[in-house]
């Protein structure tokens, strides 16, 4: 029934610098573009990877609390990674700050923390062969 993860979709008030972020930071296609009924940009869809997008919801007026559908039920996206290390020093040498450097988490992965320029909190993940979810891909 399920085969993954098609999207996550984020409001942003400043949709040029996310677009910058996911893709000269995180190295994701710009996809195409979405523009509202009466012509205004609308979403952004970035590319992850095959078939897996995120899609930038230009929200300018900023975010309303009483909007449920705001974000904030959103706690963050995880981003699978082959190399961590790699992938931490390359944001790091691309001028952006982690939040986490990577580590080992409790789940037996190794796991950094950025956020993205509206604030969203992004996991990087490099899935180790001990961990459940290594375990399961084979």
């Amino acid at each position: 029934m399920i085969t993954g993860i098609s999207h996550v979709a984020f409001r942003v008030r400043d949709m040029e610098a996310s677009v910058a972020f996911y893709r000269d930071i995180l190295g994701m296609e710009k996809l195409f573009v979405l523009d509202d009924k009466n012509g205004n940009l609308w979403i952004v869809y970035m590319k992850a990877a095959k078939g897996q997008f995120i899609e930038l919801f230009y929200t300018p007026e900023g975010f309303d609390p009483a909007n449920e559908r705001n974000g904030r039920f959103y706690d963050h996206i995880c981003l699978a990674v082959d190399d961590i290390y790699a992938a931490a020093e390359e944001i790091k040498g691309k001028g952006w700050k982690l939040d986490v450097e990577p580590n080992m988490g409790m789940d037996f992965n190794i796991q950094s923390w950025l956020r993205d320029p509206d604030g969203n909190a992004i996991e990087l993940m490099q899935i180790m062969p001990e961990s459940e979810q290594g375990k399961s891909m084979s």
